[in-house]
């Protein structure tokens, strides 16, 4: 066409020719925009499609593993979805296991979200179960209504407080959180350890302290609902679907999440946009740092009835897994929660059912991390791909 226009001996009338330019721009605008949404809808592909292939690839994974020990990888598995959910009682105990991990990955995945790496979650979580224990024995003889709130908001603030100083040193001086929560979450363990040894200890030589009254405990839902089966799971799961709608809906919503979410994607166009990056920043982890307390609450509250001193079994870390692959999304949280959870459920009924060590399980979660964080090469690899068709497209 271009040609056609400087042929001298077929001039063409000028508003012609600037009406054959302004088609051939509007068409290049076109198949640019048509390129981006592609991209973008390919990314959403990814991400959406990550999760569910990298739990796909660890089975298959574990399922060589089986074979290699020469157990039935159908039999271990079917013993494992089983355990998990096979009857009111299984289930029960899947949303048990499941409950402090929807608490621990909504901690980390608001951190993320923040671009904060949370990994002091267990030290938050073991101060919450501190603040739980102590605020609901001091809180004896009052009503139900008013103990239970003090002592889930009492947890949330020890929890908050805990994330405090980390944050205030990330902020001001650019410590890097994960080795100041990694370090407070040492020291807030082997606080709780000497605190349940010595000056909260209940009487008898096993190191925890008083038991909570009934008015500071969380029900388990069989007890409420007299039609279930008697199970251990507690009101805790309810209260963690809660949350997470709750936090979804102040990242998606709210100008505390928008600037949570602007300063996690870009700092520095954040604070060039008036967000204040070490207000957000001392606000973000302090929230998830709350959110971590709320974990010990529930344990304490609806599980254990009483701090010890090995109260929880990693959900502060087992909580960045979750995260991980939730795609840091608070209402994916509760999905991948319940995975780890009837993962944890169902293991004990592998072993016992088809001779299958548990380890297994841990094999499995570790592949599904790994998976996950694999997400960059997969994507590096379509984009490149994309660029070379997208680059033939557009012209």
């Amino acid at each position: 066409m271009s040609d056609e226009i400087r042929t001298p001996d077929n001039p063409l009338d000028p508003a012609e020719v600037e009406r054959q330019a302004a088609e051939e721009i509007a068409a290049r605008q076109a198949a640019e925009r048509r390129y981006v949404l592609e991209q973008q809808r390919i990314d959403r592909l990814i991400q959406i499609a990550t999760p569910f292939i990298s739990v796909a690839i660890a089975i298959l994974i574990g399922s060589v593993v089986i074979l290699a020990a020469g157990k039935s990888p159908i039999e271990a598995f079917s013993a494992m979805f089983y355990g998990a959910f096979g009857g009111t009682r299984q289930i029960g105990e899947t949303l048990l296991r499941a409950t402090p991990l929807v608490f621990t990955g909504l901690a980390v995945a608001y951190g993320f979200r923040s671009g904060l790496f949370n990994i002091g979650a267990e030290g938050q979580l073991f101060l919450g179960g501190l603040a739980a224990a102590f605020v609901g024995v001091q809180l004896a003889g009052f009503p139900w209504i008013v103990s239970v709130p003090a002592v889930i908001l009492s947890a949330a603030v020890a929890g908050a407080a805990w994330a405090f100083i980390p944050a205030l040193m990330k902020a001001k001086i650019g410590a890097h959180e994960v080795i100041t929560t990694m370090m407070f979450s040492y020291i807030g363990r082997y606080l709780v350890s000497w605190i349940v040894t010595g000056p909260f200890k209940d009487e008898g030589a096993i190191p925890q302290t008083p038991l909570l009254p009934e008015t500071s405990q969380l029900p388990r839902i069989s007890d409420v609902l007299t039609f279930i089966q008697p199970n251990r799971a507690h009101f805790g799961i309810i209260l963690g679907v809660g949350v997470a709608i709750l936090v979804w809906w102040i990242l998606k919503y709210t100008v505390l999440g928008y600037e949570a979410r602007a300063v996690g994607f870009n700092p520095f166009a954040s604070e060039t946009g008036g967000i204040s990056v070490s207000a957000t920043t001392i606000k973000s982890l302090c929230i998830s740092g709350a959110l971590a307390g709320l974990s010990g609450a529930v344990e304490i509250m609806g599980l254990h009835h009483r701090l010890f001193d090995q109260f929880s079994s990693g959900f502060g870390f087992t909580g960045i897994a979750v995260a991980l692959l939730a795609k840091n999304n608070p209402i994916g949280v509760l999905a991948a929660a319940l995975l780890f959870g009837a993962l944890s459920a169902g293991s004990g009924t592998m072993q016992l059912q088809a001779d299958v060590s548990q380890k297994v399980i841990a094999i499995i979660q570790g592949t599904i991390i790994f998976l996950v964080g694999a997400e960059t090469i997969v994507t590096w690899f379509v984009a490149k791909a994309r660029k070379a068709k997208g680059g033939a497209d557009v012209q």
